[in-house]
């Protein structure tokens, strides 16, 4: 019987390499611009086509190589930066596996110029498929110039797996900042389609940082900067109230190596403890530089995971350093404790009849006065706060005031304004007391018992056999669901998932056939943007235009903004409103939806209702109305659930248990 095992040939070992390495165009452009920083480059220019599936192409002035070595750099496991296994543990460069431009070479066309300052003359190389088809001397620049097209020419599934150009494009500006944030001293460009998308000249961390995320980020950097025996950690993080809802601008450097550690991510959001809004993620750029020998960054292929001999030691320090700056630097929250009234007991409240109240006995009531029942023109002694207290003291006390009067925001309602629950406030009080409840359905008793009794319009009240009146009108939960009643039992509907749902569907039919209004702006406003969401912004713009923007390019990342959806003028920042149609965006594309789908899911998260939002019966029913008008009602564009119903046989089942 003949022998199984076979020695693979070198080009079918190298594309089967490539399936780790090189995953897409933007693979190709990380290996290449960390070649080029590892070849002590001044500057480096980047050059895409088609989003790098037609021409991705690397210049650098670094040290160049010679013709021996260009030969040997498209080798498996051919590098300069190893020599023994002991070197793995003291790496401080981007590449020593040897592997990238042998796995490159073998899905693409790539094309080789480079000089040394000590020739005359360089050397081209053209590989094909991991077979050198030409090698000969030429004239070029030192440094390295290095051309790869047709990515995945010689590869049609992996091809035919690559997202739209969009999606590409946005990972190739990913690694493109990675690199151009950890090596601020270098400087970087970035053209894509013959225009120039992003010129990084060289500079601080401040300045790349600025250059990378955008000139309004500079006001939203707070530095760290900390320095033990073990690790020293620099760096920036962002402020609290600037956290996005949305992943992306989170940097960790291991000795300027890019890398991602949910472990130290958690360390770094746990410093803001709780000054962040819910479920957002905080802007941070941080460098870690430590002893080689105490990490290992032979994991995976691209280098991305690190492991640490003492991981939790390095969590306690990062963690730390974010705290400390944060601190050092104003960012987290203090309380006045100079007055001594911040914390006084609020004014007493009378229950006397010739005394009216109308919300809750809180320190929201400081307007009032009290009646010459309660003593007189002189006041009590605990009815005012800063009476005879100084300038300064007086307008601390008020300012303390205002924080009180946040804190129970909402818990106050005006004299006979209706609570939740079906309660509310009564302007007569008797003379028992000034606060009594009672049944906002009472009204039925005198004001609608004959229309009760007659049957009455679905939606009004009726009063039933044993004289409890019930509502047929929706009621809002917690000012976040909406109970309606249905004739089996009642209905409990998400007020955001549900307005999403009629959103979507309304934006959908707008792309489909042009109908959405404009409304222009009486001041165009400009709007400039970092240059990765510049390009995705362009990106939208069809399909904005379609919805009701206008929106015109100005150049340099900046856009104008002339008008806005009908619907949408006047009621949102037109600046936040488009950030947060970019954010929504960036995240819907992952799930490789065509650009309409992924813009009215976009505009549908941001314009929906959001929860804790108060609504009125009416606008209740109509958030009902359109939703059951909608094609799918039953879950939203996210696929959260629109509404659950409950069955009055579930209900009497779980009294009876």
């Amino acid at each position: 019987m003949a022998d199984l095992i076979k020695l693979l040939p070198d080009a079918i070992a190298n594309q089967i390499a490539a399936g780790e390495v090189v995953q897409r165009p933007a693979s190709v452009v990380k290996e290449l611009i960390e070649n080029a920083v590892d070849a002590g480059a001044d500057s480096v220019k980047l050059i895409v086509k088609d989003s790098g599936k037609a021409l991705i192409q690397v210049i650098d002035d670094g040290c160049g190589m010679s013709p021996t070595d260009a030969r040997m750099s498209f080798e498996r496991h051919a590098t300069s930066k190893i020599r023994g296994s002991s070197d793995l543990f003291s790496i401080r460069t981007m590449g020593f596996r040897g592997e990238a431009l042998a796995s490159i070479a073998a899905v693409a066309q790539v094309e080789l110029r480079t000089r040394r300052a000590t020739d005359e003359l360089g050397s081209r190389l053209l590989v094909e498929a991991s077979e050198v088809k030409t090698q000969e001397a030429c004239q070029c620049p030192v440094g390295s110039n290095f051309s790869v097209r047709n990515l995945f020419y010689n590869v049609p599934a992996r091809r035919n797996f690559l997202k739209s150009n969009a999606v590409e494009m946005r990972h190739i500006l990913d690694e493109f900042q990675r690199v151009a944030l950890a090596y601020p001293d270098v400087g970087f460009s970035l053209h894509h389609n013959n225009e120039e998308v992003m010129r990084l000249p060289e500079g601080n961390l401040r300045q790349r940082i600025v250059g990378v995320l955008g000139q309004n980020y500079n006001k939203r950097l707070v530095p760290v900067e900390e320095s033990t025996d073990i690790v020293k950690i620099n760096g920036f993080v962002g402020k609290p109230e600037f956290a996005k809802k949305t992943r992306g601008e989170q940097y960790l450097f291991v000795n300027q190596r890019f890398i991602k550690s949910a472990y130290l991510h958690h360390a770094v959001v746990s410093a803001f403890e709780e000054l962040l809004p819910k479920e957002t993620f905080p802007l941070y750029v941080l460098f870690l530089d430590l002893d080689p020998a105490h990490i290992d960054v032979n994991v995976h292929p691209t280098k991305q995971e690190i492991k640490f001999d003492d991981e939790r030691l390095v969590y306690n320090y990062v963690r730390v350093a974010v705290r400390h700056a944060l601190g050092k630097h104003n960012v987290t929250p203090s309380l006045d404790f100079d007055q001594e009234n911040t914390f006084a007991t609020p004014p007493p409240v009378s229950l006397r009849p010739d005394y009216t109240v109308n919300t809750y006995p809180s320190a929201m009531n400081r307007e009032r006065q009290p009646s010459a029942a309660m003593g007189g023109g002189e006041p009590s002694a605990g009815s005012s706060a800063h009476q005879g207290a100084p300038a300064e003291e007086k307008r601390r006390a008020e300012r303390n005031l205002r924080h009180w009067e946040k804190l129970y925001e909402g818990l106050g309602r005006p004299s006979g304004a209706q609570l939740d629950g079906g309660m509310e406030f009564s302007p007569d009080a008797p003379a028992e007391g000034a606060l009594t409840l009672r049944s906002s359905w009472d009204e039925a008793e005198t004001k609608g018992k004959d229309e009760a009794i007659a049957g009455g319009s679905p939606g009004s009240a009726h009063m039933s056999e044993g004289g409890v009146s019930q509502a047929r009108d929706p009621y809002q939960l917690h000012h976040t669901y909406i109970v309606s009643q249905i004739k089996s039992g009642f209905m409990l509907i998400d007020q955001q998932a549900a307005h999403e749902r009629v959103l979507y569907e309304r934006y959908v039919q707008a792309l489909s056939q042009n109908q959405a209004l404009t409304q222009q702006q009486l001041f165009a406003r400009t709007l400039t943007l970092s240059p990765a969401d510049a390009v995705l912004l362009e990106e939208m713009l069809p399909q904005l235009r379609t919805l009701g923007f206008d929106i015109e390019g100005f150049g340099q990342n900046a856009f104008i903004i002339n008008g806005l959806p009908a619907d949408v003028a006047g009621k949102k920042d037109e600046m936040k409103l488009i950030e947060q149609l970019l954010e929504q965006y960036r995240s819907n594309l992952e799930l490789k939806l065509d650009g309409g789908e992924s813009l009215a899911r976009a505009m549908a998260r941001s314009n929906a209702l959001k929860r804790g939002q108060a609504l009125t019966t009416a606008e209740m029913r109509a958030l009902i109305d359109q939703l059951f008008a909608c094609a799918s009602p039953y879950r939203s564009p996210m696929g959260r659930q629109c509404f659950i119903t409950f069955e009055l046989d579930e209900l009497n089942r779980r009294f009876d248990g």
